[in-house]
């Protein structure tokens, strides 16, 4: 269920509820008073009800049960025992309250038998042919509230599996950068220390090489560490937790401005990892590449349950920021989640763009 839209739900419930009962209502079964206003503001006090079956459904359900014994203290038309509570019966099992759901539905039935078997109504039709219909549609609320609710418990566990197993593959794939590469270019870098002392003073052309072979595994290295760092990072990449990027920014010289409008929890998880690594990648193509930039624009906002996120900077259209494989796998991270990306080199600078479904 999208969690943006669980009042739609509710609503939607609350009319079923409120129509149902409305029309039972009508067929003026039983009752000496006919039905009127009062009658039919019953039912849509009970259909409103369910707006508040989330986050109240105790209460839900015990007004519900008053609310039914008061209707018949009324003697308004028969409108049976199991219609007018099995939303607030689904509901309270839904929300984990399966006792009391199956205690209000025990409750309601034996007030209801004893009222009917006092007043003289036939023995075997009450206990027999009436009460078996009112017992399965109680007790079917129940199971489906109680069984949706297992469900989302089961998912749940599911994802947190699926976390557990992402962040050892992660924490696997960071002692193997650290272990392979790593030392891989540490050797290098200490080589060719060597090399450059070992030269004499006539191979200078040799010893800028060396100098910028040296430079070069010295930015490999902090890159390296950087990435291992964020692998063995225990927090969820999130675009409300930008900080390491725009740092990394910030320390290069670069000006950065951002806005993320963008609340915790708003985004579904895949988006806003997919929004992070975006950003990052943009933000490390711009450090990078954009010769002559001196600001970086990160600016964020969700409407109308849609994500947009822009990437821009103030750099001249050269360098390699609409090439390569960075933009492509950053387009690939936006199809992957129903998004879509452009880039594209303006007046300004180059801007990046992010669409797609929060």
């Amino acid at each position: 269920m999208d969690r943006r839209t669980p009042w739609l739900v509710d609503a939607l419930l609350g009319l079923a509820v409120t129509g149902s009962l409305a029309a039972v209502i009508s067929s003026r079964q039983g009752g000496t008073h006919g039905p009127d206003a009062l009658a039919y503001l019953w039912a849509a006090g009970l259909g409103a009800l369910m707006f508040a079956r989330r986050t109240h459904p105790r209460a839900v359900l015990l007004v519900t049960a008053l609310g039914l014994f008061a209707y018949y203290a009324a003697d308004y038309p028969a409108v049976g025992i199991a219609v007018p509570v099995a939303a607030a019966l689904f509901s309270a099992a839904e929300a984990g309250r399966l006792t009391e759901s199956i205690g209000a539905a025990a409750g309601v039935l034996a007030v209801s038998l004893l009222y009917r078997l006092l007043e003289g109504q036939d023995v075997a039709f009450v206990l027999g042919y009436d009460l078996v219909p009112h017992v399965a549609l109680m007790a079917a609320a129940i199971a489906l509230g109680d069984g949706l609710r297992s469900r989302r418990r089961q998912r749940a566990q599911q994802r947190e599996l699926a976390a557990l197993t992402a962040r050892e593959e992660r924490l696997a794939i960071a002692r193997d950068l650290h272990d392979s590469i790593g030392h891989t270019i540490s050797v290098i870098s200490l080589h060719a220390d060597v090399a450059r002392e070992a030269l004499g003073p006539s191979s200078e052309g040799a010893e800028v090489a060396l100098r910028r072979i040296k430079d070069a595994t010295s930015d490999t290295m902090r890159e390296l560490r950087r990435t291992v760092g964020l692998l063995r990072a225990d927090e969820p990449l999130s675009l409300t937790a930008l900080d390491p990027v725009l740092d990394a920014a910030r320390s290069a010289g670069f000006d950065v401005y951002a806005d993320i409008a963008v609340a915790p929890g708003t985004l579904s998880p895949s988006v806003d990892v997919a929004a992070y690594r975006i950003v990052q990648e943009a933000v490390t193509n711009v450090v990078r590449h954009a010769s002559g930039a001196s600001r970086v624009d990160v600016v964020a906002t969700v409407t109308a349950g849609r994500l947009r996120l822009t990437i821009s900077d103030d750099g001249p259209p050269s360098g390699g920021r609409g090439t390569g494989h960075g933009l492509a796998g950053m387009a690939e991270r936006a199809a992957a989640v129903h998004g879509s990306l452009d880039a594209r080199h303006e007046p300004c600078g180059f801007i990046v763009t992010l669409e797609a479904p929060a």
